[in-house]
């Protein structure tokens, strides 16, 4: 496991949570000049319906340079470690060693669980055949952009949760056993975005059961809420799907939180693009790829039919923000290969 010290072996998990106090759950943060947020995080995780004996919470400072730290130390129930920069892949890998919990729950700096999250994400562990569960994001943002966002979720948890199994968990509410976890590598430090998915895409291949628990929630404090921020996200999510994806091209095809027909809009859109600069040589590209833009266009309407009853003004500019979305996500993978490509094997293979 990439950057992980001080490794020790647990006991089986006791099936007595209520009568033992030894810690069986261990919550791990973390935490990237987060000063802003930790508080909310760690209060909600004080609040419990769960037992407090029963979890313990280990915030990971990844070399913050605000008072993320101060924050933390004002909780003297809350360990904390810390370490150089290094991503927060490398930061779950250092919580997940030092953990006392057989079972380990992850959320983000930015996120306050609702009160019975603890109980909800560690139900599923009750059979023995589970190794990973996954949980939803809830916003009280009301920014536009940010409350696409969420509906933008929404639609993948509906696609989620119609699956019996599914292999796609994001660290802002997931809970692995520990000892799977150990066995299987931990997260891939060298991926500065999307090290959970690449994660849970492994434990997939190997077999693992990983169910979808909707009633497991946290509330996001740090949804994008501007075009710009939607943008840089979308972009950064796209690179880093290059080398998630080359270790896994099968996912390319399929995974059980992305909707298909977004992969197609990215198809389109690059499409219309690369017509429409064609069309400075062909002019008749120019039609191609205004037969692309309508394609496109017919394709965001399922979901602003879907969205008009939650929120019409977001139903009404859903063309505009799938479109960025589409182009963003798609500039950041052609970038990301481009970059893939540009580099030597021996480099690609480190």
């Amino acid at each position: 496991m990439t950057g992980v010290v001080g490794v020790r072996s647990t006991a089986p998990i006791s099936t007595d949570w209520e009568n033992d106090v030894t810690p069986r759950i261990s919550v791990v943060i973390p935490a990237y000049n987060a000063e802003r947020t930790i508080d909310q995080c760690l209060q909600a995780l004080a609040d419990q319906s769960t037992p407090r004996a029963i979890y313990e919470v280990i915030v990971v400072d990844d070399g913050s340079s605000d008072g993320t730290r101060d924050r933390v130390a004002m909780y003297p129930d809350v360990r904390l470690l810390t370490q150089v920069h290094a991503g927060s892949a490398a930061a779950r890998n250092l919580g997940v060693a030092h953990a006392y919990g057989e079972i380990v729950l992850f959320t983000d700096a930015d996120c306050a669980p609702t009160s019975d999250w603890i109980e909800c994400m560690t139900a599923p562990f009750r059979d023995e055949q589970i190794t990973g569960v996954k949980g939803i994001y809830l916003s009280d943002q009301r920014a536009l952009v940010a409350r696409f966002v969420q509906l933008e979720y929404e639609g993948k948890y509906e696609r989620m949760a119609q699956e019996t199994y599914i292999d796609f968990v994001d660290t802002y509410s997931a809970g692995y056993r520990r000892a799977v976890l150990l066995a299987s590598g931990g997260f891939n430090a060298s991926l500065r975005l999307d090290s959970d998915q690449e994660f849970s895409f492994r434990l997939a291949r190997q077999g693992h059961r990983l169910v979808f628990v909707p009633e497991a929630r946290v509330r996001h404090l740090g949804h994008a809420d501007t075009l710009g921020a939607y943008w840089r996200k979308k972009f950064k999510i796209g690179y880093w799907k290059v080398l998630v994806h080359r270790l896994h091209p099968d996912k390319l095809v399929r995974d059980s939180h992305t909707p298909q027909i977004l992969k197609a809009q990215i198809i389109l859109v690059g499409l219309a693009g690369l017509f429409l600069v064609g069309g400075l040589l062909w002019p008749p590209s120019f039609l191609v790829a205004g037969a692309m833009v309508l394609l496109f266009l017919l394709s965001t309407l399922p979901f602003a039919i879907k969205t008009w009853t939650k929120d019409p003004a977001v139903a009404l500019l859903s063309p505009g923000l799938l479109f960025v979305r589409a182009l963003a996500l798609g500039s950041g993978f052609a970038c990301g290969l481009a970059t893939a490509l540009w580099r030597s094997p021996t480099e690609g293979n480190r």
